[in-house]
C-alpha cells in the first residue's frame, strides 16, 4: 500500500514517520524548504514513545508528482486547504482514500466537491507534538491515537487494510464504525478550549482559579454540545464527562493549540473551528454567545497580524 503525507511537519511528521519506520511505503509530499532539510538531516523524531532518526526519507514536491497514491493522509492547517488540494490532487485515482484530520467539518463538504464523496474517509488524531527550532518533530506528552473511517459507519475493505498499515505504526490508529460522531466530539472539546484559553489568554488552571473561570468554561461547553446536538451528533455521556473533568482539572497547564499560534503570532483556524460552530448554531437557532465573543477577539488578532 502506497500512502502520501501531505506536509512533514509535526502531525504528518509524527505518523507518516513510525509508519516509516515499520517499513511502510510512505512518501512526503513537501515544499522545497523541507525536502532539503530532510535530505541533509533526515526525519527526526523526540518522543516520549521512543526517538528515531530516518534518513533521507522519500519526498516529493508539488511539481514532481505524476503517481497515484493509494492512501493521501492530509494533516495541514484548515486555512492551507485549498493549496494543499491543488499540491496532492494528482496523487489521487479512482481507487485513492483521502484520511483527513483536519479541525471541524466543513474540510468535509470542500474535499468532496473536489474529489467525491467516495474518495473521502473521515479522521481525527489526538497528539501534543511541535516542531522545534532544529526542525525536529518533538512529541510533547505519550498521548497519542489516530481514528478513522467510512463515514456511513461501514467498516469496509479498505478500512480494514489501512488499519493493518497503521497498525504497524504503533500509534493507537483505530479503525472507526462512528467516525462522524467522533469527529464532532473532538470538535466539541477543541472549540471550548480554544475559545477559553484564547479569549482568556492563558491555561486552563488559571482561568479555573479567576472569578466567573469555571462557569465561562462549562457554558462554552454548553453552547458548542448544543449546536452538535442539534447537528444529530449529541455528545455521548462517557465522553461528556470526560470532556468536563479535563477542563475543569485545577492546576491544569492545558492550552489550545490556537492559543500557542497566537502567541508565536501566527496564522489560526478562528473560521475553521469557531466560526463554523456559530454559523451551525445560527442555522439551528441555538444561542452562542460565549463563543461569539471568541470568535470576534480571534478575528481582532487576525486583523492585528494583517
Amino acid at each position: 500500500m502506497r500512502i502520501l503525507v501531505v506536509g512533514a511537519g509535526a502531525i504528518g511528521g509524527y505518523f507518516g514517520g513510525r509508519m516509516l519506520q515499520a517499513g511502510r511505503d510512505v512518501t512526503f509530499l513537501v515544499r522545497p524548504r523541507r525536502a532539503a532539510e530532510l535530505a541533509d538531516a533526515g526525519l527526526v523524531i523526540k518522543s516520549p514513545n521512543g526517538d528515531v532518526t530516518l534518513k533521507k526519507p522519500p519526498t516529493v514536491q508539488a511539481d514532481r508528482l505524476n503517481e497515484k497514491f493509494d492512501v493521501v493522509l492530509l494533516s495541514c492547517k484548515a486555512f492551507d486547504l485549498d493549496d494543499a488540494i491543488k499540491s496532492f490532487a494528482p496523487a489521487v485515482g479512482p481507487q485513492t482514500a483521502i484520511i483527513p484530520l483536519l479541525n471541524g467539518m466543513r474540510h468535509l463538504d470542500v474535499l468532496d466537491n473536489e474529489f467525491g464523496r467516495e474518495r473521502v474517509l473521515g479522521g481525527l488524531c489526538a497528539i501534543a507534538a511541535t516542531l522545534n527550532d532544529k526542525r525536529e518533530v518533538v512529541q510533547l506528552q505519550p498521548m497519542q491515537s489516530l481514528n478513522f473511517g467510512e463515514r456511513d459507519g461501514n467498516l469496509s475493505d479498505r478500512v480494514r487494510a489501512i488499519a493493518e498499515v497503521m497498525a504497524s505504526g504503533k500509534f493507537g490508529a483505530v479503525a472507526s464504525e462512528n467516525i462522524l460522531q467522533e469527529m464532532w466530539e473532538k470538535w466539541v472539546f477543541l472549540a471550548t478550549l480554544a475559545a477559553s484559553t484564547c479569549l482568556m489568554r492563558t491555561s486552563v488552571g488559571n482561568i479555573l482559579s479567576s472569578p466567573g473561570g469555571k462557569d465561562f468554561i462549562l457554558g462554552t461547553l454548553d453552547e458548542c454540545s448544543a449546536v452538535a446536538t442539534a447537528e444529530g451528533y449529541a455528545p455521548s455521556g462517557p465522553f461528556f464527562e470526560r470532556a468536563r473533568g479535563m477542563l475543569t482539572a485545577e492546576g491544569s497547564q492545558m492550552t489550545a493549540s490556537m492559543f500557542r499560534d497566537i502567541k508565536a503570532g501566527a496564522p489560526v483556524e478562528a473560521d475553521h473551528v469557531i466560526g463554523d460552530l456559530i454559523a451551525r448554531g445560527d442555522a439551528a437557532k441555538v444561542p452562542v454567545p460565549k463563543l461569539r465573543t471568541a470568535y470576534t477577539h480571534l478575528k481582532a488578532y487576525e486583523k492585528q497580524r494583517e
